[in-house]
């Protein structure tokens, strides 16, 4: 993906297009504002010699907004699932520009800035967003929001997908018409934001950002800081398998090792020497940080195999590792356990078969054990999940 951010000036600025647009505005109960977002919208198209259209999807509104969309000039279409993704999805599905630019119906917008966006599609972009940070009007958007939400979900979001992107909430932004099936949008509620910029950086877009301004919406919010935020959250861990599953569980069965090394060592650490009970605690992390990173890799082949996810990296790793690799190290591992049990039961019968004193020792041949079986059934299934695989 390439971001490109730019400051362009009015004498930098193409000639108009010869793209139709279509400018999208969901709308909910939105009586205060939309006809006025719909005036705005026109105008900015009629003023730039833009050809398109404004297309308003309502999404079950009961205060008029949809009459006074249409009234104002809009095309309008019904939503009945309800949802900020729902209303996109229907639009996209409706729209008729080869450009679609994307705000919403409360005024917290610049629809003027409209011939922005198309300019930079004009230019080459697939995708353009804006970034509302830096120049946030008194009372916009509330302290939560700002300095909280916004910050650490765009942050996690940069972290897990490297997007680039600075506000990856920003709800005006604008796509070529054309890269919406290679999108593949699902999500249905306020969660659609982030799902759209992952999937253009998954998809290796061009990205254009640049700053426009953020007013005061008008009209009641729909947003719920808490639980939007945790679908946000929620979507950017399920797009993730590598920081949902592999890093989690990787770093469970590295502590788990550690812990029954220190005690299989009888090193002192904060004044004891830990026994047995710690031992099985740490036994209990190394299996479940295996089961938890082999639950990612499975996740990473299904999203390779069947959701057509672009990387590299995991191309080259599942090209590279076949399902004799998984299965060898599975058995070299199982074996290695096995061998470590005979080990204890040969001292037992040495012993007479008196009290077992290799009590440490079982666990952790058991525990190895249980991690090679593992191992070696999570090889067989990302084969299985292999067998679809795009040729």
């Amino acid at each position: 993906m390439t971001i490109s951010p730019t400051a362009e000036t009015a004498s930098e600025r193409p000639s108009p297009t010869a793209a139709s647009v279509t400018v999208l505005i969901p709308c909910l109960n939105e009586a205060e504002t939309i006809a006025e977002c719909v005036q705005m919208a026109r105008g900015a198209l009629d003023d730039a010699g833009l050809e398109g259209e404004v297309l308003v999807v309502d999404n079950g509104s009961t205060d008029g907004s949809a009459e006074l969309a249409a009234g104002a000039g809009a095309r309008v279409v019904n939503e009945t699932r309800r949802g900020y993704g729902s209303a996109y999805l229907a639009g996209f599905r409706e729209a008729k520009g080869d450009y679609i630019v994307m705000a919403d119906g409360d005024l917290s917008y610049d629809f003027a800035d409209i011939p922005r966006f198309v300019d930079e599609l004009d230019r080459g972009a697939d995708f353009v967003i804006g970034n509302r940070m830096e120049n946030i009007a008194p009372g916009a958007m509330p302290w939560l929001n700002r300095y909280v939400g916004n910050p650490v979900l765009t942050g996690i979001l940069n972290l897990f997908f490297r997007t680039g992107v600075r506000d990856a909430h920003c709800g005006m932004r604008a796509v070529r018409r054309e890269v919406l099936p290679r999108l593949d949008l699902r999500a249905t509620g306020m969660e659609f934001a982030s799902e759209m910029v992952i999937r253009v950086a998954k998809e290796r877009l061009r990205v254009v950002q640049f700053p426009i301004d953020y007013h005061p919406r008008g009209g009641e919010s729909k947003l719920s800081p808490l639980r939007d935020g945790w679908r946000h959250l929620r979507l950017l861990l399920v797009y993730s398998p590598t920081y949902l599953f592999i890093v989690p569980g990787l770093a469970m069965a590295a502590v788990g090792a550690i812990v029954m090394a220190l005690v299989l060592s009888e090193v002192e650490l904060f004044g004891r020497v830990w026994q047995v009970h710690s031992l099985v605690a740490g036994a209990m992390l190394a299996i479940v940080g295996t089961q938890v990173a082999g639950l990612g890799v499975c996740a990473r082949a299904f999203g390779l195999y069947y959701l057509h996810d672009r990387s590299p990296r995991a191309n080259r790793l599942f090209d590279r590792f076949r399902l004799e690799h998984g299965l060898a190290l599975g058995a070299a591992t199982i074996l290695v356990g096995l061998a470590l049990e005979v080990w204890v039961v040969a001292s037992w019968i040495d012993r007479g078969f008196g009290q077992l004193s290799e009590e440490r020792l079982a666990i952790v041949a058991a525990t190895v054990m249980i991690i090679g079986v593992q191992i070696f059934f999570t090889s067989f299934l990302v084969s299985v999940l292999g067998l679809r695989r795009d040729t």
